[in-house]
């Protein structure tokens, strides 16, 4: 019956299999969601029983942690099978930070006249992100698997749009008897300038960024706080020590935001080091 239920959920998310496969989990679609499913319950079993204890005292008692556990475990499932996209995310920021330095190595190799499947044997030794796409090309085709075949399934599973185009440009020149470094050139020297434009942009996001950063970490810690224990003062509040640490915490949840803010929006490029 669980089995129907999970196979259920995971026919709903649209994708669910490719993005599997794009971010290097080996489940099947159920057996996804039979783990995001039990780690949601025990995840949302332990806070329940966590404000349990908090609440045991108070006059609703048991009352409040029952009636938001539905709704807990919901945004724990809901959050839990965001996994891949994360890892995706993750694993498409690496393959685009090596993808200039890979593909003209690709290109140096083919314009010494090497041949294409050492060339991708080569790239597979020395990039360790997107090595394994081309070591993976390498076994199909030590499998039998035709070239094209091969690239088409790197295609499929890689979630970085620049290395699908990649790919996809070797895989036309090598149909339509072109020269593949030629082409690959022309693919690099595109991917780079979007890059600069990416690092640009990032750039003049910066600005506004520093000055929340300066209101954020440097003003509210130090003016702020001591401006808001005057005015308390005056009217005679009193701030207990717990207050204060709460007022720190907050503090800290808003500069760790801010960081996280700033780090997923960075370009992730040959520039970016």
């Amino acid at each position: 019956m669980s089995g129907v239920l999970f196979k259920r959920v995971a026919n709903r998310i649209p994708g669910l299999s490719i993005k599997l496969q794009q971010a290097g989990m080996s489940d099947t679609e159920v057996e996804f969601i039979r783990k995001t499913f039990f780690s949601s319950f025990y995840m949302t079993t332990g806070i329940v029983i966590a404000l349990a204890v908090l609440f045991s005292k108070a006059e609703s008692g048991m009352l409040f942690p029952l009636l938001i556990f539905p709704v807990l475990f919901i945004m724990m499932f809901l959050y839990f099978v965001k996994f891949p996209d994360v890892k995706i995310l993750k694993i498409q920021r690496e393959i685009d930070r090596e993808i200039v330095y890979a593909g003209r190595f690709l290109i140096i190799e083919l314009e010494s006249g090497i041949p294409v499947y050492d060339a991708f044997k080569h790239v597979s030794e020395n990039y360790p992100v997107i090595g394994k796409y081309f070591q993976n090309i390498v076994e199909d085709m030590d499998m039998g698997t035709t070239i094209d075949d091969a690239l088409n399934r790197a295609v499929e599973i890689t979630p970085s749009q620049n290395f699908r185009r990649m790919l996809w440009q070797v895989v036309n020149s090598m149909t339509t008897g072109a020269d593949i470094a030629t082409s690959l050139n022309a693919v690099m020297e595109q991917i780079v300038r979007e890059q600069r434009i990416e690092l640009n942009e990032y750039g003049r996001k910066l600005n506004p960024l520093a000055m929340f950063y300066m209101i954020t970490a440097v003003i509210l810690p130090s003016i702020g706080i001591t401006m808001f224990v005057i005015f308390v003062s005056f009217l005679s509040i009193k701030l207990s020590l717990t207050s204060l640490l709460m007022i720190a915490c907050f503090m800290g949840i808003v500069q760790f935001l801010f960081y996280t803010v700033v780090k997923s929006s960075r370009p992730a490029s040959q520039f970016e080091e």
